[in-house]
């Protein structure tokens, strides 16, 4: 017997279009920098940010007080080594007001530099399961260490303040103090792109990360953190001093707040430029490297 034969009625979808919050499609450029994305996602860095503070010094002993102890107990070091027992110059100046002056930008931005440089194999468990700007982990890096410059830079200009209102030392600042915030800015660019860059190549060189550590340490004996720039002169090894795009930064500072060093404007205008040429160098290679990090960690 036929089975009865049913007219096909057709369904008509009046489900309208959905429109997505977030489209997530791959980079057209490697220039490409989604500053837009990385404002929506503002939330995840400051969770991140309260994250990293926490755990740094959640299980020790003294805490937060690490910020301020770390760079008062270098200083004094090299009070003894350097200024007592080396007798190297320090200008005129208190040698725990020149050697501090120029440790806490250095601090900054070898914080800076160190962290970013594993920041891909150090969130690696978070990277390869969830979506977001990537670019989100090392600027809550960034910024999390601009925290613990800001204590640092606290500790600096009480002692500075000591000196200048109880010891009447003639250290007073100037209106180049007003550069400040550039000089801050300068110097996190520097440690995000060039830890950007080391991130990128630490996925297929493990030990890149290692050699960053001792790299930054003996990079600091090529920049005038414990020998003023003005005792070198204009040999090699002072061109070398110069070459150190840290240099005219910690002078600067220490010109605006101590009166003593050099404001060199061609010297800020050349670390600006290698800044610069370094940020967008690690925007590419991070770029680059960005689709596939994932399968290389």
């Amino acid at each position: 017997m036929p089975l009865p034969v049913h007219d096909t009625i057709p369904v008509q979808n009046n489900i309208p279009e959905r429109k997505w919050q977030e489209v997530i499609t791959p980079h057209n450029s490697l220039f490409t920098l989604n500053i837009k994305e990385i404002w929506s996602y503002r939330d995840l860095l400051l969770i991140l940010m309260r994250r990293d503070i926490v755990a740094i010094y959640k299980q020790t002993i003294l805490g937060p007080l690490w910020f301020v102890l770390q760079p008062l107990l270098t200083t004094i070091t090299f009070v003894i080594v350097f200024a007592r027992a080396a007798r190297l110059s320090t200008m005129g100046l208190p040698p725990i007001l020149f050697y501090l002056s120029g440790l806490v930008l250095w601090t900054y931005f070898s914080e800076c530099i160190i962290r970013t440089s594993t920041f891909l194999k150090d969130s690696s468990p978070i990277l390869s399961k969830v979506y977001f700007p990537r670019l989100i982990v090392p600027l809550s890096l960034i910024l999390t260490n601009l925290v613990k410059f800001s204590i640092q830079l606290g500790l600096f200009f009480v002692i500075y303040l000591y000196y200048l209102f109880v010891q009447k030392t003639p250290v007073a600042p100037n209106g180049y103090a007003l550069l400040l915030p550039v000089l801050i800015l300068l110097v996190a660019l520097l440690g995000l792109g060039s830890g950007m860059i080391i991130s990128s190549l630490t996925t297929r060189y493990k030990d890149l990360a290692h050699l960053t550590t001792f790299g930054v340490q003996l990079l600091m004996f090529t920049s005038p953190v414990i020998f003023p720039l003005s005792s070198f002169g204009k040999g090699v090894y002072g061109l070398v001093i110069r070459a150190n795009p840290m240099t005219g930064i910690i002078e600067a500072f220490r010109y605006a707040f101590l009166g003593k060093g050099e404001l060199n404007w061609p010297l800020l205008g050349y670390d600006t430029l290698f800044i610069g040429v370094l940020l967008l160098v690690g925007i590419l290679v991070f770029n680059s490297i960005e689709k596939s990090f994932v399968d290389s960690i």
